[in-house]
């Protein structure tokens, strides 16, 4: 870095030196061709030998001037320069030095610190994704090789093969449904505003919702208990689906038997809002902190029931309706999601 600061550093100051000096030798140029045609009268020329010493101590001057505030002016730049080499090879760690008397460079190092972390930050979410990704696709690739391998056996009673064969099903439904939400993330995080919207009704919507998780509530025989003012919105209908069949789904999963479900809807001039709230496990504080972080299952009950995708999706497609919701639980008591969603 020092012989790059070097090279840097004399070529500046090399500049401003040929800059001087072109201009020295035009003053001496133009004193030539007075003194040459005796445009002035040679007892007055000496007042011309006097500007060019004057200019030439001026070249030196400030030459050297140059030199000792050149080296403070570039060092930052410098010093930007490798940084940003070392931030092309991967490396975001490295960090400028951010006290600087000049104002540009100063912010200029802030803005670039600012720009690392940044980039750190995607970069650990990235690596995190991938190692997430493998993790969730294994599992059910290591089922389905492993009740495959078990089925080649042609001694095996019917009702075992039928077994590993639900099994076999029920991995690839698990990959498909994974792959389906990553796509569907990627596409919505890459999105900033909804432009397919109609006209629909909201609680008819929440209503076909309940409909479609039928079996898994009616399993665990819960008592839903449903207030569903009639509200027409305007928005998307489709991701708005996706929303309740996630935070819908998740309650059902969470509750236990014979437990309680509520589902209401309500409605302003401004907005509309949607609290379900069920007598399931509930949440640590810890847990309601992370559970929009993708993949993530604070819970180690909770890893059989799905991949962590379910709410970031959800949370997402609220973001981009301009609503948000808000979560309140505690532990064995059971768990709120409140969806606040303003009128278009």
């Amino acid at each position: 870095m020092k012989k790059r600061f070097s090279n840097l550093w004399f070529a500046f100051v090399m500049l401003v030196f040929m800059i001087m000096l072109s201009s020295a030798v035009f003053m001496m140029t133009i004193i030539f061709i007075i003194k040459r045609f005796t445009i002035i009268e040679p007892g007055q020329f000496h007042a011309f030998g006097f500007l060019a010493a004057v200019l030439l101590t001026g070249i030196l001057t400030g030459t050297l001037i140059t030199a000792v505030i050149g080296q403070k002016i570039l060092l930052p730049i410098s010093r930007l320069r490798e940084a940003t080499k070392e931030v092309a090879k991967g490396n975001f760690n490295v960090q400028l030095y951010e006290n600087i008397k000049i104002e540009e460079f100063r912010e200029m190092a802030k803005d670039f610190n600012k720009m690392v972390q940044e980039l750190q930050g995607i970069e650990t979410l990235r690596t995190d994704f991938v190692t997430n990704v493998s993790h969730e696709f294994k599992t059910p690739i290591t089922a389905i090789e492993g009740y495959a391998a078990l089925l080649q056996n042609s001694d095996l009673p019917a009702e075992e093969r039928e077994e590993y064969a639900g099994k076999i099903i029920s991995s690839t439904r698990q990959l498909s449904m994974l792959t389906n939400n990553i796509l569907k993330l990627s596409k919505l995080e890459n999105q900033e505003i909804i432009i397919e919207k109609t006209e629909f009704s909201l609680d008819e919507q929440i209503r076909q919702a309940l409909l479609l998780l039928e079996p898994q509530w009616s399993g665990k025989q819960l008592d839903l208990e449903i207030q569903l003012a009639e509200t027409g919105f305007y928005g998307s209908e489709e991701l708005l689906m996706q929303v309740w069949i996630n935070i819908l789904g998740n309650a059902v999963k969470f509750s236990r038997e014979y437990g309680n479900l509520s589902v209401t809807l309500t409605e302003s001039p401004q907005n509309v809002s949607v609290e379900i709230t069920d007598t399931g496990i509930g949440m640590t504080p810890e847990v309601q902190r992370h559970i929009f972080e993708k993949f993530y299952q604070g819970d180690k009950a909770r890893a059989s029931y799905g991949n962590g995708l379910g709410l970031p999706l959800a949370k997402r497609i609220v973001d981009l309706c301009g609503g948000r919701i808000i979560v309140s639980s505690k532990p064995g008591q059971g768990s709120t999601f409140l969806i606040e969603l303003p009128r278009g």
